[in-house]
């Protein structure tokens, strides 16, 4: 509510400086979400062609290298206390003619109706509040987006109704960012080379080691070597998988080696990814990448890596969604994560038939 009286009270500053906007052809895109929302996002920013965009600084190591963006602000220094958002509402008041909100919680929804821009599109979602509706009288637009729509195409029917995420591809970093160093022991020759996140942000959506024992098993006679990606406080959940089961076979640990900046190119030359729904499988789908999700309670409906992708859970665990993240469950992360036989039998299919499975079977003599 206290963001409704900011608008209430800039009002007044808005209505007069309207009298005097003038046309800038400048588009502003409002994602703060984390990883998986802003490569999501990045369809409507390769559409819209240049953008300034409103994120988290969280993303702000692969925006820096995305040729669709042209003013980065951070969310994290504009919303620190109210000398900050009164500054910076006064400075996006006038800037925009287009203004595409994508993640319309109380403070987006804010410096989204602040703005005097000719053409305001607002994302309107199912955890939507009655008082929000007093930002939503200031847009031009709105797209109603539900738990069963896909969110990527949603984002873009903000800039047009007609469009689809077929017509316009993801990007991780556009052009893809190439670091001058990389680990040479991802050019290991005769192998399938598998990314894994043994950890997701949310815990909650974190695979348990049972599963990555079990998928481990089930690939122990294809020449699989698993590259395990993660940022270096989830070191802490490949020990687990450690103390549980040892050392598993072909399993390298670059947690906490590869920055975010090098990340899309490192995994670029992954063969394939499987972790559950976290940002690593859209960074991996977003540069081609075939990935095997294991969605568990996130609903795949509503978002998911839209290329070569083969999907494994029951989605009769389906609780947690875009906009209503959920961080705990009444059935344990086993039962959530649980993969049957037939399912690993479609992992193992989906592995061999991989377009480099058949040079790698061909190195080692199979």
């Amino acid at each position: 509510m206290s963001y409704v009286f900011l608008l209430i009270l800039l009002f007044p500053v808005k209505l007069i400086r309207k009298l005097f906007r003038k046309e800038t052809g400048k588009n502003l895109v409002i994602q703060t979400a984390k990883i998986g929302d802003f490569v999501n996002a990045t369809p409507l920013l390769a559409w819209l062609q240049k953008s300034d965009v409103l994120i988290s600084r969280s993303v702000g190591a692969l925006a820096k290298h995305d040729e669709t963006i042209e003013e980065i602000f951070f969310i994290e220094q504009h919303k620190r206390n109210l000398w900050r958002k009164l500054r910076f509402a006064c400075r996006i008041m006038n800037r925009y003619d287009n203004v595409y909100l994508l993640q319309p919680n109380s403070v987006n929804l804010f410096f989204a109706a602040v703005c005097n821009a000719k053409n305001k599109q607002f994302l309107s979602t199912y955890t939507r509040r009655w008082y929000h509706g007093i930002f939503y009288l200031t847009a031009d637009g709105t797209v109603e987006h539900g738990k069963k729509t896909l969110s990527v195409t949603n984002y873009l029917k903000l800039a047009d109704r007609s469009l689809t995420w077929q017509d316009s591809p993801k990007h991780a970093t556009k052009p893809l960012f190439k670091p001058a160093t990389y680990p040479v022991i991802l050019d290991k020759p005769g192998a399938i080379r598998i990314g894994i996140s043994v950890a997701a942000g949310n815990k909650a959506k974190t695979v348990p080691p049972v599963i990555w024992k079990q998928i481990a098993d089930r690939l122990a006679d294809l020449p699989c070597e698993f590259y395990v990606f993660g940022a270096p406080n989830e070191q802490s959940w490949m020990d687990d998988i450690t103390r549980a089961y040892g050392e598993l076979p072909n399993f390298i640990n670059l947690i906490g080696k590869i920055s975010l900046e090098e990340l899309p190119w490192v995994i670029s030359k992954m063969d394939c990814y499987i972790a559950s729904d976290s940002g690593n499988v859209y960074i991996a789908d977003a540069v081609g990448v075939p990935v095997v999700l294991l969605f568990g309670p996130c609903c795949h409906y509503e978002q998911r890596p839209l290329g070569n992708v083969l999907l494994i859970g029951n989605d009769d665990n389906i609780c947690s969604y875009v906009f209503e993240t959920r961080y705990y469950f009444s059935q344990g992360r086993e039962e959530l994560f649980a993969v049957t036989d037939e399912s690993l039998d479609e992992l193992k299919h989906f592995i061999c038939g991989l377009p480099t499975a058949n040079s790698a079977f061909d190195a080692q003599g199979n």
